[in-house]
């Protein structure tokens, strides 16, 4: 798989939004053109973890990230969740890649559905249908029967479930080195070049 031009990332109201938004940073520094959907429950979420608080139009997120970011225009576009003229609504004009980070049980659920009940739900079933790596992030513990069954069954249709379980052989130092190789093994599952952290074998 050759480095994605553009992927979808969606944030859930599942807890772990610095990895979205970490993973959200990097690929805009790798220069991939991100297209950014995100929940009500997901705004909260930021709030509670993060200490932002995001404004409730998207095209006002978009332009906060931006100027935070000091982006290009057009390598970041911002989608709420029923703004079905999004490209990601449909086959005809997929991203190359889909990331679900962090994934809620409900998600995830939906998605192993087949539902499309909103924007983020139908970028996924389209990413499935078209045959686009979709990576999905669930943020749970403990699992029940239930979430592994339907983790399952995605992962039975090519969908790459990669909980964001840390490694501790590179002794991290912070809690951002943690989020960092999460992130980092998104990103190794998209083909996106990252220095996030030596990798096993590697000289120290």
């Amino acid at each position: 798989m050759s480095q994605p031009q553009r992927v979808t990332l969606a944030l859930t109201g599942a807890s772990g939004m610095p990895y979205g938004l970490r993973l959200l940073e990097c690929l805009l520094e790798a220069k991939v053109q991100v297209y950014l959907l995100y929940s009500q429950a997901a705004q909260i979420v930021i709030k509670q973890e993060i200490g932002e608080t995001w404004p409730s139009r998207a095209k006002e997120v978009e332009a906060m990230l931006h100027t935070r970011y000091g982006l290009a225009n057009g390598l970041l576009q911002v989608f709420g969740r029923e703004e079905w003229f999004a490209p990601v609504a449909s086959g005809s004009n997929p991203a190359d890649a889909m990331v679900i980070c962090p994934c809620t049980m409900g998600t995830l659920a939906a998605v192993a559905a087949g539902m499309s009940d909103n924007l983020i739900e139908r970028a996924a079933d389209v990413s499935i249908k078209e045959g686009k790596k979709l990576i999905v992030v669930p943020r749970e513990t403990p699992y029940s029967a239930l979430h592994l069954e339907n983790m399952l069954k995605l992962a039975r249709l090519g969908v790459c479930i990669l909980p964001p379980n840390p490694g501790f052989y590179h002794h991290p130092q912070s809690v951002e080195a943690l989020v960092d190789f999460v992130v980092a093994r998104i990103l190794d599952q998209l083909a996106v070049p990252h220095s996030l952290m030596k990798r096993w074998g590697d000289a120290t």
